[in-house]
């Protein structure tokens, strides 16, 4: 069993809104504010199940589902894990309520996943009940085992939320119920509003996605569901912005920079979050120039989203921070030995936060301060500024280059859809800075930047050139790419995550 000392926020911030509340107290669904966290939501779930409060699935549906799923969980051990697994919506969040008012543990698995990835999660967590699709069981569960023993999973309700995958990385942080409850306490703290509109086009399975369905859940606000491409095709949710909050990533982002019907339904949103991959400056500009109401933030799968965000105000007066810690959230720069550093000293970001997960499957507690792999610090108001992540740093001749930053020189450049900076083993450098870029007019490009009959080479050769001249200016010599790799596009997940272990291997 993990327990760790707790900063959490008061039990109060885990109950329903006030007004839902008092109608839960009169039917008796909810006695005294010390009830247990998964309590309170399973009572609240009930409440919420028989309201209008999802738009862009079939709340019948997914009521009925709930239901049918409910059924099967009737004589399911305390010890009961879940796999779900779905691209229908309403089935997805079908089984994710009666997981929750079953008070079973429930796994979430991404349907993009390769058999590798399903054999792993599957190794990883041993479910009792597969959830999953149809067209998705082609990696069965293994034979039945005995009830999982305390001392692989803590005997009460989890969230297994999925992070990695794609790369070989595939683990679950094990989130609860009081977990997600204050990251959600800690954005509407910083929203300032009780009720949070989600309109949601991230998928529901990730943290991005899920954190949103569980800020609407809670709060008694509404929750929209859309499919991203329907969006970019000009299919637009019946809502009134005004009253929502969208999250975005950033090739998303851009995506609808370029399409004037969702520019101007962008321009609408009460704040549209902008995170789970670093934003290039170009795009910010553009955003900002379009008087859009991005709020940059930052967080991950292990604290459940967000722990730190910049207002829209701030970023429409030109700034680029991650903004403050949120109310549940504590930011600390860290050196290489373990001191804590002054303001504007860049190390390694940790964070302390009640959202924070409980570890990982197998069972591996997360540290209190969580050390982030991510490498920025604080301003002297306290803003948190990223400048790249400690496992993306090259060393290259003895000088240490962040690959964000190298990308960001060549996104401005105005000449790349898309680039990737890594690098790669040399005999003489240690590593070579590498450019793996998608050209704005990218044909057909090949691994090592030539086509079979080097039809191509001369343009391609043209553009590096091209690009490394604006470089002069921009970047010191050793951050300057030395190898130049043109690709149609780059591996990236639903999310805009590069697979760097992937493009890696591809060079190597």
């Amino acid at each position: 069993m993990m327990s760790r000392p707790s900063n959490r926020p008061t039990p109060s911030h885990l109950l329903p809104p006030s007004h839902l509340l008092t109608s839960l107290e009169q039917t008796g669904a909810v006695a005294n504010p010390a009830l247990d966290a998964a309590m309170d939501v399973a009572a609240l779930l009930q409440h919420r199940l028989a309201e209008s409060w999802l738009v862009g699935v079939d709340a019948a549906r997914v009521r009925h589902l709930t239901q049918q799923r409910l059924a099967e969980l009737a004589d399911a051990p305390p010890t009961a894990c879940i796999l779900l697994a779905d691209s229908d919506p309403a089935a997805l969040l079908a089984g994710l309520f009666a997981a929750t008012l079953a008070r079973c543990s429930l796994a979430l698995g991404n349907p993009q996943w390769t058999a590798t990835d399903w054999h792993r999660a599957i190794a990883l967590l041993h479910p009792t009940h597969d959830w999953r699709s149809p067209e998705l069981s082609s990696v069965s569960l293994p034979p039945a085992q005995p009830p999982h023993p305390p001392s692989r999973l803590p005997l009460q309700p989890h969230l297994l939320i999925p992070t990695g995958g794609t790369s070989g990385q595939l683990r679950f942080v094990i989130h609860t119920w009081e977990t997600l409850s204050a990251s959600a306490y800690g954005f509407r703290q910083f929203l300032q509003r009780e009720l949070v509109n989600s309109c949601c086009v991230l998928p529901l399975h990730h943290v991005s996605g899920l954190m949103q369905l569980v800020r609407s859940l809670l709060s008694g606000g509404t929750l929209t569901v859309h499919d991203y491409k329907a969006l970019l095709q000009g299919n637009l949710p019946p809502i009134q912005p005004a009253d929502y909050v969208i999250s975005l990533v950033p090739t998303q982002l851009q995506r609808l920079l370029d399409q004037p019907h969702t520019l101007d339904w962008l321009r609408q949103f009460h704040t549209v979050l902008l995170g789970g991959a670093p934003a290039w400056q170009a795009l910010l500009d553009a955003a900002q120039q379009q008087r859009l109401p991005i709020a940059l933030t930052y967080g991950m799968t292990e604290t459940a989203s967000q722990v730190a965000t910049q207002s829209p105000e701030h970023f429409l007066q030109g700034q680029r921070s991650c903004g403050l810690a949120l109310s549940h959230a504590r930011i600390q720069i860290w050196d290489a030995h373990g001191q804590l550093l002054p303001p504007l000293q860049v190390g390694e970001v940790r964070v302390e936060a009640a959202s924070l997960g409980l570890g990982y499957l197998p069972l591996t507690a997360l540290p209190s301060p969580f050390p982030t792999d991510d490498m920025g610090y604080v301003d002297e108001a306290g803003r948190l500024w990223i400048v790249g992540r400690s496992s993306d740093k090259i060393i290259t001749g003895g000088e240490n280059v962040f690959a964000s930053e190298v990308e960001a020189a060549i996104r401005a450049t105005g000449l790349v859809q898309d680039v990737a900076v890594l690098g790669v083993s040399d005999r003489h450098w240690g590593e070579v800075v590498t450019a793996v870029y998608v050209a704005q007019s990218s044909n057909n490009s090949q691994p090592g930047g030539s086509q079979p009959d080097g039809s191509q080479s001369g343009d391609r050769a043209e553009l590096e050139t091209a690009i490394a001249q604006h470089l002069c200016t921009t970047l010191a010599p050793a951050k300057r790419p030395k190898r130049w790799v043109a690709l149609d596009q780059l591996p990236r997940n639903q999310q805009g995550k590069l697979n760097r272990a992937a493009l890696k291997a591809l060079l190597e």
